[in-house]
Parts: C-alpha cells; structure tokens; sequence
C-alpha cells in the first residue's frame, strides 16, 4: 500500500506532462497567433498552468504564486541598478527556506508531493529575467557581451507577460528554463522568423518565409521518452542505489568491481532524467516553442530548448564536455547568473550556487564540492597533455577511448552523493573507494603545471 502511495506524485507528474502535451498541440493549432491575439494566448496560457500546479502539488502550489508576486513587487518598484540584486537574493532565499523546511522542520517525505522542483524553475526564471531587465535599463551597452545585448530587455513587461513567462503549462511542471525575449517572440508569432533570420536564411524571391513544423521533432523526442521509461522501469530496479551503501558493495567486492558497480549503478538512475526532460521538451516543441534555426545541412532544429544531449553525454571525453551536455539549461542559467558575472572565482561560486539551489541535502554538496576539484584537475591535465596526442589520428583515438573510460567513472564518483542524498552513506561509499578521485585530483593541481587553454 505505501508503494502504491509512493507512486502517486509520480503518476500525476506524468499524467499532466501527457495532458500538457494534448493541450500543446491543441494551442499550436487552434490557438496559433494567426487566430488568436497574444493576450488570449498569454492568458490560456497561464491558466493552463496554474491548473496543472494545482493538480499536482495541491496547496502547495501557492509558493509558486506568493514567489511570483513578490517578485514582481520588486520587478515594477526597484530601481534598475538594483532589480537584479533584490530578485536573485529573495527568490533563492524562498526557495531556500522552501527547502530547509520542507526536510528538516516538516519532514516531508516520499509519500509528500515534492513542490520544490517547479519552485526551482521559477527562481530560474525570476533571476534571469531581474538580470536582463537590469542589462536593458541599468547598464551601458558597450558594458555588455554579444549575448547580454541579445538579451536585454528595455520595457518592464506587464502582469499577464511576467505570469505567462513564469507559470505557462508548457514549462511550470517540468521547465525548461527560458529567455523572456524568447517566450514572447512565441506568443507573438514571431519565433520561428526570427530565429531564422538570425540563422541567414535565403528567402526565395516572392516567397515568404516557412513555418516549421515541430511535429517530426516532437515524435523523436517521443520515442526517445519512451525509451528511457522502459530503461528506468527495468534499470533501476536491477541496479538499485541502495546497493553502494550495501555491506556486501563497501566490504566483500575488490576496488575494480565497485568501480565498475558504481558506474552501472550510476548509468541506471540516468533514464529518469531522460525521460522528464525529453517529455518536457516535446510539450514545449508541440506548441510550436523551441525552434533554434537551421543546421549545416539545412535542416530544420528544434533544440532551443532542449536540456540533455544523450549522444555528447554518453560519448563525453572530458568532465566540462559532460557537463555542458546534461542540464544544459541549468548550465545556462548559472553561466549567464553567476560564472559570467562575478569577480572572484567564478567556477567555485557557480557550483556553488548550483548546490544551493538544487536543494539542502548534504550529498548535493558532496558533489558539487568534488566537482570544483575535478573541473580543475581535468582542465589542467587536458591544457597539459591533450596536445601531445593531435599528431596523429591512431594517437587521437587512443586519448579519446582513454579520456572517455576516465570522464564516465569521473562523473560517477562526483556524482554518487547526489542521488544518496546523506552523509553518512557517501561517507562509507567514499571510504570503499579510498577517496581515490579526491587524492588524484589534488595531486594533479598540486604538482601540474597551470597552463592557457591549447
């Protein structure tokens, strides 16, 4: 019985993800800009969207809206100079105290509706729309990069705009983050041309430019959802995280086989992942959101907002590679929030604020802490050594076999405290494994060189 109530949120999340994908294709069709005006757009929109959050999280879908609204108190009083400052220190204390309560004061457990993944989405998209905000009216613009001037915003957007950006049904349940510009140029109509006028496309004499259809997009992003269900339903249940912390892992297996066990253990919770950010990627294609131009091949992309790129992450030969690749979104947010601001030590202050906010779980700081020293340690041996195999192509294969097998244990290792969560049974899993990475990398730092990239 408590397995069965285990599963529910799990149920709705998937059910209303469904629903959102029929109400998608629904809004691209009956709703396209050509018939229907942005207000009436914005406003089906959010609706939509509030209903799905209540569906799944119930009351607990009004830290959404009290998050939204105060924000917004700040967006239409603050000063521009300050706009971004006052959101990003209120909206990641929100979802702080949300997390700190929701596990250590109230003890919600798996039996309880986790609210706090929307919560995170929001503050991602409060915080990115305070910064753009503050590039278009509180900065000069030779003080900004190519991609801040993009961005920029010059005009405060009304309730409805900064509702409809923050709790769409299209991205309130499962994200992805996005840029304001962007999600307005949808409800507008003007997406998909303006993405291929900045792609340079040679519009025909007499011609008008196309209108792209997401739907072969949205059904391989389909089966790629369908894929991952089936590999976590069987995976996860074979392979279950519960076993590296199991006497027979930590005291009976040599160093090898836990190696290799942790990497198993670790590729198995990966699908479910797969499965939420790919789904959430369809709904928001289905739509007719997430058009990003044409390839070199002329094809049409739909990965604007794509979050994972399976191919590039399983194939990674360097622990920034991987990186970049998984979550892309999240890495895009923190760059464009933290690593691209701040003056000191911006890849320990953007991990960082990575781990806080993911959440208050000590694993989480395990991970992000041990990212910070592989990071490092694989950038210097890369600049170090990654030369010296570019002579030839035999030697170039024999780096990226290599550099792959050493990323994908890597990455395990860093990220085993994630998905355990406590200290305790990161604690005992690292001591099975001598705390190998640790050592590695701090000998690496210590002793290499430091050079410029190559």
């Amino acid at each position: 019985m408590l397995f069965l109530l285990s599963l529910v949120p799990q149920v709705n999340f998937v059910a209303c993800q469904l629903f959102a994908l029929l109400t998608a294709f629904w809004f691209r069709l009956y709703l396209s800009p050509g018939k229907t005006s942005p207000r009436v757009r914005h406003v089906l929109a959010t609706v939509f969207g509030i209903y799905f959050v209540i569906f799944c999280f119930g009351w607990y879908s009004v830290h959404l809206l009290v998050l939204a609204l105060m924000c917004y108190g700040i967006m239409v009083t603050a000063s521009a100079s300050n706009i971004h400052r006052y959101s990003f220190l209120v909206a990641m204390g929100y979802l702080t105290i949300c997390h700190v309560t929701r596990i250590y004061i109230f003890h919600y457990g798996i039996l309880t509706t986790d609210f706090s993944g929307p919560l995170m989405i929001l503050t991602q998209k409060i915080t990115t729309l305070a910064f753009q905000i503050h590039d278009g009216l509180g900065r000069k613009p030779e003080e900004l990069s190519a991609d801040q001037h993009r961005l920029a915003i010059k005009v405060k957007p009304s309730l409805l705009e900064y509702l409809s950006y923050l709790l769409n049904f299209m991205s309130v349940i499962a994200g992805p983050c996005n840029n304001f510009k962007d999600y307005v140029a949808f409800i507008e109509g003007r997406h998909t041309h303006m993405q291929l006028l900045e792609a340079n496309w040679k519009q025909r004499e007499g011609h008008s430019l196309p209108d792209p259809s997401p739907t072969r997009a949205v059904v391989r992003k389909l089966c790629i959802t369908l894929a991952s269900l089936l590999l976590f339903l069987t995976l996860t249940k074979n392979f279950p995280v519960t076993c590296l912390v199991d006497d027979w892992f930590v005291h009976k297996t040599n160093f090898l086989t836990r190696l290799c066990y942790l990497y198993v253990v670790l590729q198995a919770s990966k699908p479910k992942y797969y499965f939420a950010w790919t789904l959430a990627d369809a709904v928001n294609n289905a739509a007719g959101f997430g058009f990003s131009g044409v390839d070199k091949n002329g094809n049409f992309c739909w990965d604007l907002l794509s979050n994972l790129n399976i191919w590039k992450i399983e194939t990674a030969t360097s622990f920034k590679m991987y990186v970049e690749n998984w979550n892309i979104q999240t890495a895009t947010w923190l760059k464009r929030v933290c690593y691209e601001r701040v003056p000191w030590y911006p890849t320990v202050l953007t991990f960082v604020l990575s781990a806080l906010w993911h959440g208050v779980y000590p694993g989480y700081y395990f991970t992000f802490l041990t990212g910070i020293l592989v990071t490092v340690a694989s950038r210097t041996v890369r600049n170090n050594y990654r030369q010296r195999f570019l002579s030839s192509k035999a030697l170039k294969v024999v780096y990226d076999v290599v550099t792959w097998a050493v990323t994908q244990l890597a990455v395990s290792y860093t990220v085993a405290p994630f998905v355990l969560l406590a200290v305790e049974p990161t604690i005992s899993l690292y001591k099975s494994m001598y705390f190998y990475l640790h050592i590695i990398s701090l000998l690496i730092i210590l002793f290499l060189p430091i050079k410029p990239k190559e």
